[in-house]
C-alpha cells in the first residue's frame, strides 16, 4: 500500500509536529514539564501514525492507523485548549490550532473515503 509521491497530509502533519516540538520546548523553558510531555507525545504521534499508514498492510490497517492519528489529534486539541483556558500556561499560537483543525478535517475525510471504497 506504500505510495512515495508527495502527500499533503504526510507533509502537513510533519510540519505540525515541528511546531508542536517548538511549543513543547517553550513549555519546558517555563518548567511546565508535564504539559510539555503530554503535548509532545500526542502532537507528534499524529504524524507518526500517518507516516505508518503509508506502509499499511491493507485497507483495514490503513484505516486503523488514521483512527489512531485522529484520537491523538483529539488529545492534543484537549491539551492545547487547557493551555488556552489556564492563566498558568502560555497560549498556543493560533496557527498551531488552525493547523490542527485542518489536519483533523483531512484525517476525518481520509477515514470516511477509505471506508467507502
Amino acid at each position: 500500500m506504500r505510495n512515495d509521491k508527495e502527500n499533503f497530509i504526510v507533509n502537513h502533519s510533519f510540519k505540525f509536529s515541528l511546531a508542536i516540538i517548538q511549543f513543547s520546548e517553550e513549555l519546558r523553558g517555563l518548567y511546565k514539564y508535564e504539559m510539555a510531555s503530554q503535548i509532545f507525545r500526542s502532537g507528534t504521534s499524529i504524524g507518526a501514525n500517518i507516516a505508518e499508514a503509508q506502509n499499511a498492510e491493507g485497507k483495514a490497517d490503513f484505516i486503523h492507523k488514521f483512527k489512531i492519528a485522529a484520537k491523538e489529534a483529539d488529545e492534543v486539541k484537549y491539551w492545547l485548549k487547557l493551555c488556552l483556558a489556564s492563566p498558568y500556561y502560555p497560549c498556543p499560537d493560533g496557527i498551531l490550532l488552525d493547523d490542527l483543525k485542518s489536519i483533523i478535517l483531512v484525517i476525518s475525510k481520509i477515514i470516511a473515503t477509505s471506508k467507502n471504497k
